[in-house]
Order: structure tokens, then sequence, then C-alpha cells
């Protein structure tokens, strides 16, 4: 049973720490969190009875694995107060956007580093997390890593952190692409007449539908676009006019843009 410290709570800290829970990987009385936020850390007392305080020299050495779920914002005054006092056999686990393990092991003075971007269906254990990892971290340690990655959806090893910079691009960023589609299709359903309800269920269940079509299917996304879409009928019709707006260019430009964000963030 794993002994789990979190330092910053938050929507995907908060993620984790329930489906590790959950999944039993770890129990309340081996995990402490610790965040600025007094609120939040009564919150997670009293929702899931582990052990929460507000000092991070302090929680960090109760953790075999030590899970950064700061904001991006706070890592480097995190960094500074860990700084020394982690112990050489402890693993941190970084879901913080855009933190580069190079910067985590200097900010930290420490070589076992795992480094993961998740996304937000990870809330509701749908989620995918792509990790990499330094030398220096145990194939023991890998196993916790993925577990407790692997508790919120997917996982996905890479042994290169320059896809880390790409994955935020597209499944980190990814939902938020999603949610404006679905956003702009109900709009426009309702825009022709349906009621603002049907319309909102059909899209939510089109798009649900249709994930799951793809993965089961075993054919590719293009394949079954052809076949849905008579010659010269309605779907047709209504492709020509993306392609006419240019949707599939939209598309790329959008997660180049995520990309090079991303890029500088890191940098």
């Amino acid at each position: 049973m794993m002994k789990i410290t979190f330092i910053g709570g938050g929507n995907m800290g908060e993620a984790m720490l329930s489906a590790v829970l959950n999944k039993g990987l770890s129990l309340a009385q081996a995990v402490s969190v610790s965040d600025v936020d007094e609120a939040c850390c009564q919150c997670l007392e009293q929702k899931y009875g582990v052990a929460v305080m507000n000092d991070n020299r302090q929680v960090v050495t109760r953790g075999e694995v030590v899970v950064l779920a700061v904001k991006p914002q706070h890592l480097g005054g995190v960094m500074a107060e860990l700084k020394g006092r982690l112990s050489s056999a402890q693993l941190v686990l970084s879901i913080v956007a855009g933190a580069r393990i190079d910067t985590l092991c200097r900010g930290l003075n420490h070589s076992r580093v795992v480094r993961a971007m998740s996304n937000t269906p990870a809330q509701i254990g749908e989620g995918i997390s792509v990790w990499t990892a330094t030398p220096e971290v145990t194939e023991s340690q890998r196993g916790w890593a993925g577990s407790i990655l692997g508790a919120m959806g997917k996982e996905i090893y890479v042994d290169d952190e320059k896809y880390m910079d790409m994955v935020t691009a597209v499944s980190g960023s990814g939902p938020a692409y999603i949610f404006l589609m679905v956003e702009s299709l109900v709009k426009a359903a309702v825009d022709i007449g349906l009621p603002s309800d049907m319309a909102q269920e059909l899209v939510l269940q089109t798009l649900l539908g249709s994930g799951h079509f793809i993965q089961r299917s075993g054919k590719p996304p293009a394949e079954l676009r052809r076949m849905v879409t008579s010659p010269g009928g309605t779907t047709a019709e209504a492709l020509l006019r993306l392609e006419k707006g240019g949707f599939s260019d939209l598309i790329g430009q959008a997660v180049r843009a995520a990309y090079n964000k991303a890029e500088k963030l890191g940098g």
C-alpha cells in the first residue's frame, strides 16, 4: 500500500486522490495533503478522511510518492520550500502543466522525477495521461506512477520528453476543443428550431456514440466518414461547407498554437 503525499489540491489533484483511494492503491490513513487553500484542505479532510496540513516542508516527509499538483505560477515557491528535503528514495510525480523535468530536478535537487500530463476527463475516471520519467526512477516506482495515472483512465509512457508539449496541445487542451464543438453544434441545432434540451441530448449522444464507434469498429475515422456520407446527400452538403470554411486547417492551426505556447511556457 503506497504512502502518498499530495502538494496542492485543485481539480486534478482531487481527481487523482479520489482515484487512488477508489482503486485501493492507498488508504486514507496513508495519504497526506498540503495546500495553501485552507478551505480546500478542510474539504478534502472531511470528504476523504486524509491527513491535511499547510506546511509543505512537514508533509513532504510522509510519502513514498510526492505528487506535485500546484498551479504553475506557484511551482517556484514550492520547489524552494522542498529543495533538499526529499530523500533519495522518494518519487516525485508532477502534474504541473509545462514544468519540464530539468526544471523540477534542479528546483528540487532531486533525480527521481516523473512528469505527467493528464486531462479533465480524469475527474470522472475517463481521462488519458501521458508520462515520462528520469533514468533514476526504479522499475517499481514506474509501476507506482503507471498505476496512479491509470486509476484516472488510460495512461501512456513515452521515453522522450519532447512528446509532452505535443500531448499538451492534443489531449491536454483537447477537451476544450470538444466542448467548443458541442457548444457550437447545440447552438446551431437551436438556431434551426430544435428545443435546447433536445439539442443538448442529441449532440452529446452523437458525440459519445461516435467516439465509441471509432474505438470498436477498428476502422480509421476517414473511412467511417465516407461510410456515413452519401454523394449529394445532407452530410455531404454539410461537410462541403466545413471544408470551404477551412475546418481541418483551423484545427491544425489551433493545435500548433497550443503546442507553440506549451513550448514557450516550459522554455
